[in-house]
């Protein structure tokens, strides 16, 4: 398949299993605080914060490859950070701010929320600096041998997961009167039983292409 749909796969698997960590909070925190424009300008930060991981995430894996013969360990150290994600997202608690503490200031400066939540927020997250150097070893792996085919493989991806996070700001601010701690707190739970289930398939995948164990 063409990498750049196996990248578009992988984008659908991220925003809809994996997309609700401390940035999706904060893009329907936005969302239903600050309206949509604030909350595209965050999606926009975060977007761009993911390219620049994703950029030193395959500099690196390349530097690193350059001495390892094949790449299934970091298939299984990935499949266990994937696990310790995922409990640490299960146990997470979230809420939705009152209305009363919404922030209502048309004379902010359109770029203050791109600039300190968008990008240098996510970027100061430990999170985001394990999870993608996570998917380019682990899973993006086979891609590696080509310039091209990895700029494919992650334009596809990084494309779904962009449109995504603007589709929930979007809904959010649509159905904010919708949207409780419950319903947030269930979705911590689905998403950190994925990525606990993700990260397993990764390690029994990545064991079954070393030869020790046989699926």
């Amino acid at each position: 398949m063409n990498p750049f749909f196996e990248g578009i796969l992988l984008g659908f698997t991220l925003a809809f299993f994996f997309g609700f960590g401390p940035a999706f909070f904060a893009l329907i925190q936005t969302g239903i605080h600050r309206g949509f424009w604030k909350g595209f300008q965050l999606a926009l930060g975060v977007f761009l914060n993911d390219v620049f991981v994703v950029t030193v995430s395959i500099w690196g894996a390349h530097a690193i490859m350059k001495n390892v013969n094949s790449h299934q360990w970091f298939g299984i150290v990935g499949g266990i950070i994937l696990i310790v994600i995922g409990v640490v997202t299960y146990k997470h608690k979230t809420e939705v701010q009152n209305s009363s503490e919404e922030i209502v200031n048309n004379k902010e400066p359109h770029f203050m929320v791109f600039l300190t939540k968008g990008f240098l927020l996510n970027i100061a997250n430990p999170f985001v600096w394990l999870f993608w150097p996570t998917v380019v070893l682990g899973v993006a792996a086979p891609f590696m041998d080509t310039i091209v085919d990895i700029i494919l493989f992650f334009s596809g991806t990084l494309s779904v997961v962009f449109l995504s996070d603007i589709a929930k700001v979007y809904l959010a601010s649509k159905i904010k009167k919708h949207i409780t701690d419950k319903f947030l707190i269930t979705i911590n739970k689905i998403a950190g039983i994925a990525l606990i289930i993700f990260g397993l398939v990764l390690i029994i995948k990545s064991l079954a292409a070393s030869g020790m164990v046989t699926v």
